[in-house]
């Protein structure tokens, strides 16, 4: 059984009603009507109903559905869900007791079956029976998340919710996920392709907010019979506002946290005689932290590269790292193939300081950073349009 979370008892309006307990009117000795087993009292004639929702017998039954169990003129004594192995589901019952609905998830593809007993005003007791069977699912799509629990990140990390295949029904995914923040934070969930929906603040986060990421999605059709197979819950938190701007007209790498500068470092950037080589100006997002990585571009003449300290802020090769083959042009010219060059000392320091989601806004290139440059590129969209990407209206 999947996670879940609890919620609170709602009574239902039932809309179909199986009447298993009705008890006849009978004549007393005195010649009054009594009904037994209802309210009582000369010429009350109220017979207890139990109510089923599903019905019973009903099939292809969603396993997120309440399937609550209610009673009009009686109480519900004893109570029980069962599953084809035996177990009793978790339910809560109404303080009093006249409504009892289930407290996690169900199964896939499997019968339930209600028993128990209810009372009637009279004291009579009837008992409660019925079944039921969940959907079958064609097949089932896995959420996974690019932040994970407890961690800390920069104040431009975004959610990036991936499933394991593309969703047909977004708006019904959509609904079933929430982000909770404290402070609070003004964000929307955005879809950015079939298998992917983000979730951004409209500006930077706030420095040191707790987040708490919920995607109920167990038991949620996502359209054309393909059901979620799991639900996600993430806390994190956001650290300290840390922002590196980068200017490749000035060939200077700067780094504020909390709204003071605390490093002015010398760079070369891409050079700009080829566009594929060109450092894109745009707000990118640190990804990944290696103290040793190799770096690949067999159509510029190199495998297997070796660099030092290097700081991952896109998916279309750039990173920030050692470069001590071009101290001599940091801070003069740009000669990279689009990472950020920075010298040992310098390329180390702004390794030990950067957090993933950190913001690394870039400026003065001649090409800009678009959707193509890899997972991060939330940044890029005004606020009206990241709201468009949204399945829901409003």
């Amino acid at each position: 059984m999947p996670g879940y979370r609890r919620r609170p008892l709602a009574l239902l309006a039932i809309a179909l009603a199986t009447v298993l307990g009705l008890v006849a009117c009978t004549s007393s000795g005195g010649g009054g009507n009594t009904a037994q087993g209802a309210p009582g009292g000369a010429g009350d004639d109220s017979p207890m109903t139990i109510s089923f929702e599903p019905a019973d017998g009903s099939d292809a039954v969603a396993p997120r559905a309440p399937v609550p169990v209610t009673v009009e003129g009686g109480t519900l004594t004893e109570i029980a869900l069962t599953n084809p192995e035996g177990k009793q589901v978790e339910g809560t019952l109404s303080e009093d007791k006249t409504a009892w609905q289930v407290a996690e998830p169900l199964g896939y593809g499997k019968q339930y079956t209600w028993s128990g007993t209810a009372r009637d005003a009279g004291g009579k007791d009837v008992p409660v029976k019925g079944s039921f069977t969940t959907v079958n699912p064609s097949a089932t799509n896995g959420v996974r998340s690019n932040v994970g629990d407890g961690n800390t990140y920069g104040i431009a990390m975004p959610i990036s919710l991936t499933f394991d295949a593309p969703v047909k029904d977004k708006a019904a995914v959509e609904k079933a996920l929430s982000v909770k923040t404290s402070p609070e934070n003004e964000g929307a969930w955005a879809w950015l392709s079939d298998q992917s929906v983000h979730w951004r603040p409209k500006e930077y986060w706030q420095p040191n907010t707790e987040v708490e990421v919920n995607a109920d999605l167990y038991g949620v059709h996502f359209g054309d019979g393909v059901y979620g197979d799991n639900d996600l819950a993430v806390t994190f938190s956001i650290g300290r506002a840390q922002i590196a701007k980068g200017n490749t007209q000035t060939h200077r790498f700067e780094i504020y946290r909390d709204g003071e500068k605390v490093a002015d470092y010398p760079a070369s950037y891409g050079r700009e005689s080829d566009p594929n080589l060109v450092t894109r100006s745009g707000v990118h997002v640190v990804m990944s932290k290696h103290a040793k990585y190799f770096m690949n571009n067999p159509g510029y003449g190199y495998e297997d590269f070796e660099v030092a300290w290097a700081v991952r802020i896109s998916n279309n090769g750039e990173f920030t790292h050692a470069a001590p083959w071009s101290v001599g042009d940091q801070g003069r010219a740009n000669v990279s193939h689009g990472c950020i060059n920075l010298s040992d000392a310098n390329a180390k320091e702004f390794y030990d300081s950067a957090l993933p989601g950190d913001p690394v806004e870039i400026t003065g290139s001649s090409e800009q950073l678009s959707e193509r440059d890899g997972l991060y590129h939330d940044w890029i969209y005004s606020w009206e349009e990241w709201q468009s990407f949204s399945a829901l209206d409003g």
